[in-house]
């Protein structure tokens, strides 16, 4: 392997780990929709914060921070 830096022009093959950190991303984004969908859900079917929380495995305060003012 090469010390010289590549840059994303240099990784446009599909496989490489620029392109995987991508899809990566776009993923991450994705859940994160999906989750704050759920939570809306949630919230609006009478759950608590606490509830929420630990279902997404964090503190109430977070989770009410986080998702409180959708």
């Amino acid at each position: 392997m090469s010390n010289v830096p590549r840059t994303a022009v240099d990784s446009q093959d599909s496989g490489g780990p620029i392109a995987q950190l991508r899809r990566l991303t776009e993923a991450h984004k994705e859940l994160a929709r999906q989750q704050s969908a759920q939570v809306r859900a949630a919230r609006s079917q009478g759950y608590s914060w606490q509830a929420i929380a630990s279902a997404l495995e964090i503190s109430k305060q977070a989770a009410h921070k986080r998702y409180g003012k959708q």
